[in-house]
């Protein structure tokens, strides 16, 4: 076993984040510095930092199979495993065994269903394929956290995951300016308005049945009074008034 190796912390940048989380927000699957499939949740730059980092990424990992690089409070987490390299980009509180949880998974399924047939596909020509895998197996780690750190096997790789060297990644691209990380979550924000909208509109229909309800039931006791009245003068004492003289 090795000693572990130092960690290195950027001071926390300005990010376009709201205050919600987004546990793991972008993957992908490259092959030397070729991106062949990757998924986003959210549209930003996440994307275009990673393919700035592969080569310098590729070089690292050629020592340690596994790196992370910290940016804007977010956890660039890479595997790598037989000449492919493996990426999932997770809020920093997410911590980083989950993340490389979900990189097993993604690597084992990428290795089952390719083979060695990856190794003569062009850029992003398995998006469409296996794009759709990478989101299945970053929604069952977001949504199963417990569960993954419960599973004992993962359990055992939190040796190994502290021991993943970590690193800035401003030091990693060797440049002067810092990175900002952007992230669009416009369809975040119209899923949640046409939510809004679904419930207002469910409402109003549920408070305009309880009103007609209460006018029906006002309606009917008033009905029931003047027929009590009517009843009361027209049969009192013996007589009919339905009946004609």
């Amino acid at each position: 076993r090795r000693d572990d190796p130092p960690s290195f912390y950027a001071p926390p940048l300005h990010s376009l984040l709201d205050a919600a989380a987004m546990p793991l927000i972008y993957g992908f699957v490259a092959r030397g510095q070729t991106v062949l499939a990757e998924h986003t949740l959210h549209s930003g730059n996440f994307a275009t930092v990673a393919a700035e980092t592969l080569a310098k990424v590729n070089e690292k990992l050629a020592v340690d199979n596994k790196f992370t690089l910290l940016a804007d409070r977010h956890t660039f987490n890479y595997l790598s495993d037989n000449g492919y390299i493996f990426l999932v980009v997770a809020d920093e509180e997410f911590g980083r065994q989950v993340p490389f949880a979900c990189l097993d998974r993604i690597k084992n399924d990428f290795k089952t269903t390719y083979g060695d047939r990856a190794k003569d596909a062009i850029a992003h020509s398995l998006d469409r394929s296996f794009g759709p895998k990478i989101k299945e197996h970053m929604d069952y780690c977001t949504a199963n956290t417990d569960k993954i750190n419960k599973v004992s096997k993962v359990q055992q790789q939190v040796s190994e995951v502290k021991e993943i060297m970590m690193d800035n990644i401003e030091k990693v691209l060797d440049r002067g300016e810092k990175i900002e990380l952007l992230v669009d979550k416009t369809e975040n924000l119209r899923f949640q308005a046409d939510n809004f909208h679904r419930t207002g509109r469910a409402i109003r229909q549920r408070m305009w049945w309880n009103n007609l309800k209460m006018k029906l039931m006002l309606g009917g006791s008033i009905l029931a009074v003047l027929l009590v009245i009517f009843c009361i003068f027209c049969f009192q004492g013996g007589k009919n008034c339905t009946k004609k003289s």
